[in-house]
């Protein structure tokens, strides 16, 4: 394997992820039956229904890799006294909706794609 090293020959090179500032997901109110479609910063909270979504981090991936597009998420549920739960934590892939569902009896929330840009005013101009 040195010897490969020498000559120049390596193994497969993986690309990066690339990180973007702004998750979209659409989320589904099973009592309504109304599609909502929304943009997200990283580190930002918003609430669809009772649900609170906080992405960590986004992430695309070259088309020649399996899962290109993925987010960690925290969802927490808000009741109706004020409190949250968490109910959940983990990564959620735009390719694989159903991998990594949130699982929720009234809303269902999956992850349409990552991006650099949104018309949502950035956290910091909305002060």
């Amino acid at each position: 394997m040195a010897a490969l090293g020498v000559l120049g020959i390596t193994g497969p090179a993986w690309a990066q992820p690339t990180a973007n500032p702004v998750a979209t997901f659409s989320g589904l109110d099973k009592i309504t039956g109304r599609i909502t479609r929304f943009d997200v910063y990283i580190d930002e909270t918003v609430l669809f229904g009772a649900l609170e979504i906080t992405p960590r981090a986004c992430y695309n991936r070259p088309a020649t890799e399996t899962q290109r597009t993925s987010a960690f998420l925290e969802v927490d549920q808000r009741s109706l006294t004020g409190t949250s739960k968490r109910i959940f934590t983990g990564w959620m892939f735009a390719d694989s909706p159903a991998l990594n569902a949130i699982d929720h009896a009234v809303y269902d929330v999956w992850l349409i794609e990552c991006d650099t840009s949104t018309d949502v005013p950035a956290p910091d101009a909305r002060d």
